[in-house]
């Protein structure tokens, strides 16, 4: 109905005492982007966050880590290639030789760390790879609705004027259709959005 209304351009609304000429012009979108986003959960990779702030060296830190997740090799876990720890996050990701080492921590979103003769609750959540794909911007004109303009030097109230409108663009002889709904934008235009 939009695309319909638009091609005619100009249009001549009937109101109570007199006509008015209105232009309809199509309603440009922002623009926008559309994308894939493609998650793969890693079988040997875990992420390690909440660690404690401990005045030890960050390599001890690491060797720790390596130590407490290696030790639960029988519920999980097993010998690390890498450790990635960082200070200022006190988050870690833990990377182990066995793919699928990582898939027994999801059962429990916290998990025990031994240091210096304490034990510690840190957070162990999978860890996702993301990749994205087909990322393209597009931009067009909205379908469903049209942008009246010149609907100034008009004695009527609004109201009144809306309800004209409506009726005009509502009458398929006019080209029109069911209208969802009008709203003034300024002074003289209004979008109308169809239901079509």
């Amino acid at each position: 109905v939009a695309q319909r209304l638009a091609k005619r351009g100009k249009h001549t609304v009937n109101l109570d005492s007199n006509t008015v000429d209105v232009r309809v012009v199509p309603v440009p979108l922002d623009m926008g982007v559309k994308f894939e986003l493609h998650v793969t959960i890693s079988g040997r990779k875990i992420n390690v966050s909440n660690i404690p702030e401990l005045p030890i060296p960050e390599d001890w830190m690491r060797d720790k880590l390596e130590l407490n997740f290696y030790k639960t090799q029988q519920g999980g876990g097993g010998e690390i290639e890498n450790v990635t720890y960082d200070n200022e996050s006190r988050t870690a990701v833990i990377t182990f030789l066995r793919p699928g080492a990582s898939n027994n921590f999801g059962r429990s979103p916290k998990y025990p760390f031994f240091a210096n003769g304490t034990c510690y609750n840190v957070s162990v959540s999978s860890h996702a790879d993301l990749q994205l794909k087909k990322c393209q911007p597009y931009w067009g004109v909205s379908k469903k609705t049209i942008l009246l303009k010149g609907i100034q030097d008009v004695e009527e109230d609004e109201e009144s004027t809306q309800d004209m409108i409506e009726i005009h663009f509502q009458k398929p002889s006019n080209g029109g259709g069911e209208i969802e709904k009008i709203k003034y934008v300024s002074k003289g235009a209004a979008y109308v959005c169809f239901e079509e």
